[in-house]
């Protein structure tokens, strides 16, 4: 799916000052509050943002703050111990 905006060129000409690559300022924007709101996983963050590895996406996540190990992550894991004797 490709998605357009349309902006006025003086609005456009102050954004690109400060973003200069606005396209992928949007999709950075768009990728970060979706996985904030859990509608997008870490694998696609590596997918649209074109990162090659999962620790690419937790560089990248912890560079804009955003938590990516989760509590539901950390009892998961201690389940998975518990299970495995650990």
């Amino acid at each position: 799916m490709e998605i357009a905006i349309h902006l006025p060129d003086d609005i456009a000409q102050r954004v690109r000052a400060q973003w200069e690559d606005l396209p992928r300022h949007v999709l950075e924007s768009f990728v970060l509050d979706g996985f904030r709101a859990r509608v997008l996983t870490t694998e696609d963050v590596r997918r649209l943002l074109g990162f090659e590895t999962k620790f690419e996406v937790h560089a990248f996540l912890k560079d804009h703050e955003v938590p990516f190990y989760t509590l539901a992550d950390l009892e998961h894991d201690r389940d998975t111990s518990r299970r495995l004797g650990l």
